[in-house]
């Protein structure tokens, strides 16, 4: 399954103060971290809720210069903000990365899509439209048909998509665990080239013992179908039920995977 790390997120007060006072050696260090873990790629989000769209680019520009000038494990341009991903991905001059994100709405993927195409990128996009996240799995998937159609009329094609279903916690809907996990094998049948990916731990808010519940989800969501998670890859008890997972699916042969995992340990 492909990881991409969570962790680079202003969202994360830690993360934030990073970003603001543009920390470079604890920035690198939490890159560090990461890539060592063994990320696909590392998730690079700025935005602080704070300044400017100016200083948000400049933050962008800052973080992605800094990381790729010391790591080769591609980053994940992660913005709301075209502008800002635009910046992200000319800093990253010409290296892989992926990017994150479009919704189906007409603003969004006009905005957004076209940067996939010019910067020959595979790009994420979430199941929702105009009215925030639909409330059922044929929905989401509805949503997910609108980007992909968008997409191919712009020549980013179907398997250069990462459709995220989306997870809202089981603590405000109990149902939301089986949508999210409907949504997965949905998108998997009726756009069987392009992937899946979720960030795992957004099951879990508001709950206590958040490991177990984001570990078993994620079990859950592998035998559905999902090609990939955006969670912390420091947790080595999930990128351990992802190791498992993979096993019992019959995705990790002859359990190369799951039995290098447990040796590092």
């Amino acid at each position: 399954m492909i990881t991409i790390a969570e962790k680079i997120n202003a969202t994360i007060p830690a993360t934030r103060r990073i970003i603001e006072e543009r920390d470079t050696t604890a920035l690198l260090d939490l890159a560090r971290r990461q890539a060592d873990a063994g990320a696909d790629y590392i998730d690079v989000n700025v935005g602080t809720g704070h300044g400017s769209g100016a200083d948000e680019i400049a933050a962008m520009t800052w973080a992605v210069n800094t990381i790729q000038e010391a790591f080769d494990t591609p980053l994940c341009i992660d913005s709301a903000d075209a502008d800002v991903l635009e910046a992200g991905l000319v800093a990253r001059r010409g290296r892989p990365a992926l990017i994150n994100s479009t919704k189906a709405t007409e603003e969004n993927l006009t905005a957004v899509v076209p940067l996939a195409a010019r910067f020959k990128l595979p790009l994420v996009g979430l199941a929702m439209d105009q009215t925030g996240i639909p409330p059922s799995a044929e929905a989401r998937l509805a949503a997910c048909h609108k980007i992909a159609a968008f997409c191919a009329r712009h020549g980013v094609p179907e398997e250069d998509l990462f459709f995220d279903p989306l997870v809202v916690p089981v603590s405000t809907d109990i149902r939301q665990g089986m949508i999210t996990l409907e949504t997965i094998r949905a998108i998997k049948e009726a756009l069987p080239r392009a992937k899946t990916v979720l960030a795992v731990s957004n099951i879990s808010f508001g709950l206590p013992q958040r490991q177990r519940l984001n570990g078993a989800f994620i079990q859950m969501a592998v035998a559905a179908g999902l090609d990939g998670g955006i969670l912390n890859v420091l947790d080595r008890e999930l990128t351990g039920a992802i190791r498992a997972a993979e096993v019992l699916t019959g995705r990790d042969k002859h359990c190369r995977r799951y039995t290098r995992f447990f040796r590092q340990r």
